[in-house]
Protein backbone atom coordinates (compact mmCIF):
# COMPACT_ATOMS: atom_id res chain seq x y z
CA UNK A 1 0.00 0.00 0.00
CA UNK A 2 1.15 3.69 -1.06
CA UNK A 3 -0.21 6.85 -0.14
CA UNK A 4 -2.08 7.17 -3.08
CA UNK A 5 -2.47 3.39 -4.23
CA UNK A 6 -4.39 1.08 -1.77
CA UNK A 7 -3.72 -2.28 -3.30
CA UNK A 8 -2.22 -5.17 -1.87
CA UNK A 9 0.85 -6.76 -2.35
CA UNK A 10 0.20 -8.29 -5.44
CA UNK A 11 -2.32 -6.77 -6.46
CA UNK A 12 -1.35 -5.30 -9.07
CA UNK A 13 -0.01 -6.79 -12.51
CA UNK A 14 3.32 -6.21 -13.98
CA UNK A 15 1.06 -4.84 -16.77
CA UNK A 16 -0.45 -1.62 -16.29
CA UNK A 17 -2.71 0.86 -18.20
CA UNK A 18 -3.53 4.04 -17.63
CA UNK A 19 -6.40 5.64 -18.94
CA UNK A 20 -6.94 9.34 -16.98
CA UNK A 21 -10.40 8.97 -16.15
CA UNK A 22 -11.12 6.76 -13.24
CA UNK A 23 -14.47 5.84 -14.79
CA UNK A 24 -12.55 4.68 -18.16
CA UNK A 25 -10.42 2.88 -15.86
CA UNK A 26 -13.48 0.72 -14.29
CA UNK A 27 -15.30 0.55 -18.25
CA UNK A 28 -11.88 -0.90 -19.74
CA UNK A 29 -11.64 -3.22 -17.21
CA UNK A 30 -15.49 -4.62 -16.81
CA UNK A 31 -15.11 -4.20 -21.38
CA UNK A 32 -12.00 -6.29 -21.34
CA UNK A 33 -10.33 -8.14 -18.44
CA UNK A 34 -11.81 -11.81 -17.28
CA UNK A 35 -12.77 -11.28 -13.54
CA UNK A 36 -11.70 -7.73 -13.10
CA UNK A 37 -11.42 -6.94 -9.02
CA UNK A 38 -11.97 -3.32 -7.76
CA UNK A 39 -7.84 -3.30 -6.24
CA UNK A 40 -7.44 0.41 -5.50
CA UNK A 41 -10.11 3.94 -4.73
CA UNK A 42 -7.93 5.88 -2.85
CA UNK A 43 -9.01 9.48 -3.69
CA UNK A 44 -11.59 7.76 -6.31
CA UNK A 45 -8.51 7.51 -8.74
CA UNK A 46 -10.11 3.76 -9.17
CA UNK A 47 -8.00 0.61 -10.55
CA UNK A 48 -9.27 -3.04 -11.29
CA UNK A 49 -7.07 -6.42 -12.00
CA UNK A 50 -7.83 -9.28 -13.55
CA UNK A 51 -6.62 -11.20 -17.15
CA UNK A 52 -6.51 -10.31 -20.79
CA UNK A 53 -6.21 -13.79 -22.84
CA UNK A 54 -4.93 -15.30 -19.89
CA UNK A 55 -2.47 -12.60 -18.67
CA UNK A 56 -2.62 -10.30 -15.40
CA UNK A 57 -3.60 -6.97 -16.23
CA UNK A 58 -3.86 -3.78 -14.20
CA UNK A 59 -6.04 -0.96 -15.27
CA UNK A 60 -5.38 1.90 -13.01
CA UNK A 61 -6.35 5.36 -13.49
CA UNK A 62 -3.98 7.97 -13.78
CA UNK A 63 -5.96 11.33 -13.38
CA UNK A 64 -5.52 14.51 -15.79
CA UNK A 65 -2.01 16.34 -16.35
CA UNK A 66 1.55 15.34 -15.76
CA UNK A 67 1.99 15.91 -11.95
CA UNK A 68 -1.12 13.23 -11.11
CA UNK A 69 0.26 10.85 -13.65
CA UNK A 70 3.53 11.49 -12.24
CA UNK A 71 2.70 10.28 -8.96
CA UNK A 72 0.98 6.66 -9.55
CA UNK A 73 3.79 5.81 -12.52
CA UNK A 74 5.93 6.30 -9.85
CA UNK A 75 4.58 4.01 -7.59
CA UNK A 76 3.26 1.66 -9.85
CA UNK A 77 6.91 1.09 -10.63
CA UNK A 78 8.69 1.85 -7.54
CA UNK A 79 6.44 -0.11 -5.34
CA UNK A 80 4.80 -2.62 -6.78
CA UNK A 81 7.08 -3.97 -9.84
CA UNK A 82 5.23 -2.90 -12.78
CA UNK A 83 7.47 -3.45 -16.28
CA UNK A 84 4.82 -2.25 -18.75
CA UNK A 85 2.90 0.98 -18.52
CA UNK A 86 0.59 1.89 -21.50
CA UNK A 87 -1.11 5.44 -21.39
CA UNK A 88 -4.62 5.11 -23.02
CA UNK A 89 -6.29 8.49 -23.43
CA UNK A 90 -7.54 10.98 -25.77
CA UNK A 91 -6.50 13.52 -27.68
CA UNK A 92 -6.53 16.54 -29.70
CA UNK A 93 -5.35 16.74 -33.72
CA UNK A 94 -3.36 19.02 -35.25
CA UNK A 95 -2.80 17.90 -38.30
CA UNK A 96 -5.26 17.82 -41.36
CA UNK A 97 -4.59 14.37 -42.14
CA UNK A 98 -5.00 13.22 -38.30
CA UNK A 99 -8.87 12.17 -38.28
CA UNK A 100 -11.46 12.06 -35.59
CA UNK A 101 -11.72 8.60 -34.17
CA UNK A 102 -7.44 7.97 -36.02
CA UNK A 103 -4.91 6.46 -33.22
CA UNK A 104 -1.94 8.04 -32.73
CA UNK A 105 0.68 6.55 -31.49
CA UNK A 106 3.58 8.84 -29.67
CA UNK A 107 6.94 8.27 -31.12
CA UNK A 108 8.00 11.23 -29.06
CA UNK A 109 6.36 13.78 -26.44
CA UNK A 110 7.63 17.03 -26.52
CA UNK A 111 6.79 19.54 -23.89
CA UNK A 112 7.44 23.05 -22.64
CA UNK A 113 7.99 21.27 -18.72
CA UNK A 114 7.55 18.40 -17.36
CA UNK A 115 7.94 17.12 -13.43
CA UNK A 116 11.17 15.68 -14.25
CA UNK A 117 12.13 19.17 -15.69
CA UNK A 118 14.05 19.94 -12.50
CA UNK A 119 16.50 16.55 -12.91
CA UNK A 120 17.79 17.95 -16.36
CA UNK A 121 18.38 21.50 -15.96
CA UNK A 122 19.48 23.05 -18.75
CA UNK A 123 19.07 20.12 -21.01
CA UNK A 124 16.25 19.45 -23.29
CA UNK A 125 15.59 15.47 -22.74
CA UNK A 126 13.65 13.75 -25.53
CA UNK A 127 11.65 11.11 -24.00
CA UNK A 128 10.82 7.88 -26.46
CA UNK A 129 8.91 4.83 -26.02
CA UNK A 130 9.67 1.24 -26.30
CA UNK A 131 10.33 0.57 -29.72
CA UNK A 132 9.20 -3.51 -29.31
CA UNK A 133 5.36 -1.76 -28.10
CA UNK A 134 5.10 0.65 -30.41
CA UNK A 135 6.33 -1.88 -33.55
CA UNK A 136 3.75 -4.40 -31.92
CA UNK A 137 0.98 -1.04 -31.36
CA UNK A 138 1.03 -0.87 -35.05
CA UNK A 139 1.21 -3.97 -36.41
CA UNK A 140 -1.66 -4.91 -33.98
CA UNK A 141 -3.78 -1.39 -35.19
CA UNK A 142 -2.91 -2.75 -39.32
CA UNK A 143 -4.25 -5.93 -38.26
CA UNK A 144 -7.23 -4.39 -37.54
CA UNK A 145 -7.62 -1.88 -40.52
CA UNK A 146 -7.62 0.74 -38.06
CA UNK A 147 -6.40 4.32 -39.30
CA UNK A 148 -2.56 4.88 -37.32
CA UNK A 149 -0.11 7.90 -37.08
CA UNK A 150 3.03 7.17 -35.48
CA UNK A 151 4.53 10.56 -34.62
CA UNK A 152 5.56 13.16 -32.45
CA UNK A 153 3.25 14.80 -29.94
CA UNK A 154 3.11 17.53 -27.87
CA UNK A 155 2.10 16.81 -24.11
CA UNK A 156 0.45 20.04 -22.76
CA UNK A 157 0.66 21.40 -19.16
CA UNK A 158 -2.50 22.91 -19.18
CA UNK A 159 -5.74 22.10 -20.75
CA UNK A 160 -7.17 25.82 -21.63
CA UNK A 161 -4.06 26.88 -24.00
CA UNK A 162 -3.90 30.53 -24.44
CA UNK A 163 -1.30 30.02 -27.10
CA UNK A 164 -2.16 30.01 -30.52
CA UNK A 165 1.56 30.87 -31.93
CA UNK A 166 2.71 27.90 -30.03
CA UNK A 167 0.38 25.78 -31.55
CA UNK A 168 0.92 26.84 -35.02
CA UNK A 169 4.38 25.90 -34.83
CA UNK A 170 3.71 22.40 -33.48
CA UNK A 171 1.67 22.51 -36.38
CA UNK A 172 3.99 23.57 -38.15
CA UNK A 173 6.88 20.86 -37.12
CA UNK A 174 4.32 17.98 -37.46
CA UNK A 175 3.11 16.90 -34.12
CA UNK A 176 0.61 15.06 -34.58
CA UNK A 177 -1.82 16.18 -31.42
CA UNK A 178 -2.36 17.14 -27.79
CA UNK A 179 -2.61 15.75 -24.84
CA UNK A 180 -1.61 16.00 -20.70
CA UNK A 181 0.85 13.01 -19.64
CA UNK A 182 3.29 10.70 -21.77
CA UNK A 183 5.98 13.36 -21.85
CA UNK A 184 6.14 12.01 -17.84
CA UNK A 185 5.27 8.42 -18.38
CA UNK A 186 8.13 8.06 -21.12
CA UNK A 187 10.48 10.20 -18.51
CA UNK A 188 10.42 8.09 -15.89
CA UNK A 189 9.84 4.72 -18.25
CA UNK A 190 13.10 5.95 -19.01
CA UNK A 191 14.41 6.35 -15.45
CA UNK A 192 13.54 3.19 -14.05
CA UNK A 193 14.66 0.87 -17.09
CA UNK A 194 10.83 0.11 -17.89
CA UNK A 195 8.77 -0.36 -20.78
CA UNK A 196 6.36 2.50 -21.70
CA UNK A 197 3.95 3.61 -25.09
CA UNK A 198 0.93 6.24 -25.17
CA UNK A 199 -1.87 4.61 -27.82
CA UNK A 200 -4.28 7.75 -27.83
CA UNK A 201 -7.69 7.72 -30.00
CA UNK A 202 -8.25 11.51 -31.41
CA UNK A 203 -11.64 12.95 -29.75
CA UNK A 204 -11.24 16.35 -30.78
CA UNK A 205 -9.43 18.33 -33.81
CA UNK A 206 -8.10 21.94 -33.20
CA UNK A 207 -7.81 23.06 -36.62
CA UNK A 208 -11.18 21.76 -37.64
CA UNK A 209 -13.02 22.79 -34.40
CA UNK A 210 -14.45 18.87 -34.35
CA UNK A 211 -15.60 16.73 -31.55
CA UNK A 212 -16.24 12.93 -31.35
CA UNK A 213 -20.00 12.84 -30.31
CA UNK A 214 -20.52 11.13 -27.03
CA UNK A 215 -21.94 7.71 -28.64
CA UNK A 216 -19.68 7.35 -30.45
CA UNK A 217 -16.72 7.24 -28.29
CA UNK A 218 -16.90 4.10 -26.77
CA UNK A 219 -16.60 1.67 -29.69
CA UNK A 220 -13.56 4.43 -30.71
CA UNK A 221 -11.72 4.09 -27.27
CA UNK A 222 -12.34 0.32 -27.69
CA UNK A 223 -10.45 0.06 -30.08
CA UNK A 224 -7.11 1.89 -28.35
CA UNK A 225 -8.01 -0.71 -25.30
CA UNK A 226 -7.19 -3.81 -27.71
CA UNK A 227 -4.29 -2.37 -29.24
CA UNK A 228 -3.03 -1.67 -26.03
CA UNK A 229 -3.64 -5.29 -24.80
CA UNK A 230 -2.21 -6.96 -27.74
CA UNK A 231 0.90 -4.94 -28.06
CA UNK A 232 1.71 -5.45 -23.66
CA UNK A 233 2.35 -9.08 -24.58
CA UNK A 234 3.19 -9.41 -28.48
CA UNK A 235 5.78 -6.43 -28.02
CA UNK A 236 9.52 -7.57 -27.51
CA UNK A 237 11.42 -5.49 -25.39
CA UNK A 238 14.04 -3.82 -27.79
CA UNK A 239 16.18 -2.60 -25.14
Amino acid sequence: MTIHIGAAPGDIAETVLLPGDPYRARWAAESFLESPRLVNDVRGMLGYTGTWQGHPVTIQGSGMGMPSLSIYANELIRDYGAKTLIRIGSAGAMQERVKLRDLVLALSASSLSTPSRGIFRELNYAPTPDWGLLHAAWQAASARGLPTHAGGIYSADVFYDERPDLNEQMTRHGILCVEMETAELYTLAARYGVRALAVLTISDHLLRKEALPAADREKSFGDMVEVALTAAFTGEDAR
